[in-house]
């Protein structure tokens, strides 16, 4: 059995910023996730819809807030988090250049065993030393 999502108006919200409720799903009025179940329904047009990452559902989830509790936008966190990376970058220390390629040298048989001879020139079999 495959898992799928289904797709509908929530698809098309970015995460972590803030749209208005009434431009992509209107309706009856509804309640804010910041004031709780005992408050009064907000009309569409005055609560904010945001999307919220979740650990377990990379779809996320969608709450509903009213002005007072509408939750910044996080692009400025972007932003500031590549400024950061650009400055630590600055100050690490310059990469040092590759090291040079490994050059082999071709490898010898010595002719009585047929072994390959090791770089001191001496078969490790017979003791002969082959140039």
């Amino acid at each position: 059995m495959k898992i799928t999502n289904s797709s509908d108006w929530r698809n098309g919200l970015p995460f972590e910023t803030p749209m208005l409720v009434a431009d992509f799903q209107p309706g009856e009025p509804t309640r804010c996730a910041g004031c709780g179940v005992d408050a009064a329904p907000h009309p569409r047009t005055e609560l904010w819809a945001v999307k919220h990452r979740h650990p377990n559902d990379h779809a996320g989830f969608v709450r509903f807030y009213c002005v007072a509790h509408r939750p910044e936008p996080k692009v400025a966190a972007v932003v500031e988090t590549r400024r950061e990376t650009a400055r630590r970058d600055r100050a690490l220390p310059p990469r040092r250049a590759a090291a040079a390629p490994v050059v082999e040298r071709p490898v010898t048989l010595c002719p009585d065993c047929f072994v390959q001879v090791p770089a001191t020139g001496v078969c490790g079999m017979c003791g002969r030393q082959v140039a």
